[in-house]
């Protein structure tokens, strides 16, 4: 068996030690520009569309992350009969529920204001605002959003959460598709976006749909950069209707350093850690969907091309 793997400059070394520890059987090389050598897997992450036109000697292509839009950025260079196959948890979800809980809970509990007391020696108590009062919005119901909900939920916060099609969860009050987003919007003190990005979800954070958010509504987004309109965050937290955002992903990544986003104390910037791949776990999943696809079985995670995920 042969895999080629796309070494994009992060933690090359990790990776293949990983893959042959979980994939022993296998040749695994890293693709080279100009590399037409036939393989049966490739595993790739924001690919050169070079590394995958025309290779119909492919069986799968694998994401190494749960994300695809940097792979269907491919376009036509992706062969039109192999599945793209995105990673299902692999210990994201955890994260991505430690980091959006300890998000909503540093702004219900006013932990950011303490934060600015403590520095001016400030000694002043706050009455605590009302858990009732607090629904907290979650946008995308995948792994990852289940995810988000149930940690959340331990904490007793009444969670609304929007999906593309409809879906119901226990203790969740669901809305679904156009018909059902401004009512979603409407009744959430808390938006957390955890969409995958699509053509129609690209900029869907945007001023028309932030606007619909309770006066003093807080924003978090760990989904992606180009979720987010960002100039219209940034007049809304300015006119005071949105209090402030904590945001893991950028249009731009690095941030530039003359963005205005780092001179507005209201929001907090962290540099695409919500969730990092964890490379042990990661290669073992894709080692076992191998498996499962050599003998023929189904494995989750196959991407619909047409919906984006």
């Amino acid at each position: 068996m042969k895999i080629i793997f796309q070494d994009n400059g992060n933690y090359l070394n990790e990776w293949m030690r990983a893959l042959k520890h979980s994939l022993p059987q296998a040749e695994v090389s890293v693709w080279q520009e100009g590399d037409h050598t036939p393989a049966d897997y490739a595993i790739v992450w924001k690919p050169l569309a070079a590394m995958l036109d025309g290779r119909a000697d492919l069986k799968a292509i694998f994401s190494r992350g749960a994300g695809v839009d940097g792979i269907l950025l491919s376009g036509a260079a992706l062969p039109p009969q192999v599945p793209v196959i995105r990673l299902t948890d692999a210990g994201m979800g955890v994260q991505m529920a430690e980091f959006v809980t300890h998000a909503v809970l540093r702004y219900f509990r006013q932990f950011d204001v303490f934060a600015e007391d403590s520095a001016l020696k400030k000694w002043q108590p706050r009455l605590p605002q009302k858990r009732e009062d607090f629904r907290i919005g979650v946008l995308g119901m995948g792994v990852l959003g289940q995810k988000i909900i149930h940690a959340l939920q331990t904490f007793e916060f009444p969670i609304n959460a929007w999906s593309r099609n409809s879906k119901n969860m226990e203790g969740v009050q669901s809305f679904s598709g156009e018909e059902g987003l401004a009512e979603f919007l409407s009744s959430s003190k808390v938006l957390v976006c955890i969409l995958p990005l699509t053509d129609e979800t690209r900029g869907i954070l945007n001023y028309k749909n932030l606007s619909q958010l309770p006066r003093g509504a807080y924003l978090i987004n760990v989904a992606r950069g180009a979720h987010l309109v960002e100039e219209d965050l940034l007049q809304l937290i300015q006119n005071g209707h949105v209090a402030g955002a904590a945001l893991d992903v950028f249009a731009q990544e690095p941030l530039p350093l003359d963005h205005a986003f780092w001179q507005e104390k209201r929001i907090t910037i962290t540099p695409h850690v919500a969730a990092v791949t964890m490379i042990d776990e990661s290669a073992e999943q894709i080692a076992q969907k191998i498996a499962r696809l050599e003998r023929g079985e189904s494995v989750d995670g196959i991407v619909n091309r047409q919906r984006g995920y």
